[in-house]
């Protein structure tokens, strides 16, 4: 740390990393933006320059900085292991966007690496600190709801329904079998949520991907060309609890962005948060008793906001500003334990390539894969339960 704020050091300036990460850090009075990385020196002397950092062109020069405690890595996704791993070889906490690495023997190397540092590390998923889940999470640990029973989940929109539409990161699709694109840009973070709501780990799985629009423009090239990535998929699940949970995640269905939507059902009530901005609200929570079966909205209480924040705040800067305060706070050892870390991410990435064996092969798939445990001894709070 210098002085007593956290130094921040961001790789990778594109969309995201402007509409959400640097905003949420900035937001933070605990924390210092002290450096940005850009193979682009355009962007990084702009953004530098918003926010008093120090531009740099290559990663290796950020993360070397002793000014430094927390490293965002915000790049593309084929670019996040190996500079979460060496940031954390340089040991720095770390906050990665998902996935920490497309096969779950990355994530589980990188995680244990991580806990063997002692460092606090944390995966970009953005939706379980909606105020509305957070909230949602509260009211299923003091029982409101019974026992969890059933766990529905969605994540969809339209951004990608026309090809016209430029699709970039094309080297996880291509020709050969159908490779997972919205099941792991689009469902890692309800899988997350469902782990996380319902205290249990999912223990089998079987689903299906599917690509409806087999040609699109290709940003790289400005060209239609085949792209044979899932825009859709779905998946049902048994968890540990004996509960059951559907998934179902696609951009090429009609809605409004981020399209999430999660629903428990319990044996003394259920509730629903819909995650998606329409007419100017970004999110809403409903709940129903059994002897009152309509669903009504309910008020999620201001503690659960950031500071300034409404349900009329965009949700990219709201729900990043809940995320990056509470790596801050974990950070800082203002709170116990570590949640939405890359031990989370593990067990998201093994339902993830779980799911694409059980639509290569067409069969249920048992988890852990590889029969490993996942986490022999987790740290306190780690799984945010």
């Amino acid at each position: 740390m210098t002085g007593d704020r956290l130094g921040i050091g961001v790789v990778g300036l594109g969309r995201w990393a402007n509409w959400a990460h640097l905003p949420g850090w900035a937001r933070d009075g605990r924390c210092r933006i002290v450096a940005v990385c850009d193979t682009d020196a355009g962007r990084a002397a702009e953004a530098a320059g918003r926010y008093g950092a120090v531009a740099v062109t290559d990663y290796r020069d950020l993360i070397s900085r002793d000014d430094i405690d927390i490293v965002d890595v915000v790049t593309r996704d084929s670019e996040h292991f190996g500079i979460n791993l060496a940031a954390i070889e340089a040991g720095k906490h770390v906050l990665s966007e998902k996935p920490v690495a497309h096969d779950h023997h990355d994530v589980r190397r990188v995680a244990e690496l991580a806990r063997a540092k002692g460092l606090k590390t944390k995966v970009g998923f953005t939706f379980r600190y909606s105020p509305a889940v957070r909230y949602l999470k509260d009211m299923i640990s003091r029982g409101d709801l019974g026992t969890p029973f059933i766990y529905n989940a969605y994540e969809q929109n339209s951004q990608w329904l026309s090809p016209q539409v430029p699709l970039r990161n094309r080297e996880r699709g291509g020709g050969g079998p159908i490779r997972v694109a919205s099941l792991e840009g689009y469902g890692a973070p309800v899988i997350d949520i469902g782990h996380w709501l319902m205290e249990s780990d999912l223990t089998s799985v079987v689903g299906v991907l599917r690509n409806f629009i087999p040609e699109r423009l290709v940003a790289e090239t400005g060209l239609m060309d085949r792209v044979n990535i899932d825009d859709a998929d779905i998946f049902i699940g048994e968890f540990a609890s004996g509960a059951l949970c559907s998934v179902q995640s696609s951009f090429v269905t009609v809605g409004n962005y981020p399209g999430i939507e999660v629903r428990v059902y319990g044996s003394e009530g259920a509730a629903i948060a819909r995650l998606v901005e329409e007419f100017g609200i970004c999110e809403t929570l409903k709940t129903a008793q059994p002897d009152d079966v309509e669903f009504r909205e309910i008020e999620v209480p201001a503690e659960y906001y950031p500071p300034g924040g409404s349900p009329r705040e965009s949700w990219r800067t709201l729900y990043y500003a809940n995320l990056t305060a509470n790596f801050a706070s974990e950070v800082l050892g203002e709170i116990p334990g570590n949640e939405g870390s890359f031990t989370d991410g593990l067990w998201v990435q093994e339902v993830i390539n779980a799911v694409e064996i059980s639509h290569h092969e067409r069969r249920w798939v048992s988890l852990p894969l590889d029969g490993e445990p996942l986490d022999a001894e987790p740290l306190d709070g780690e799984r945010g339960n």
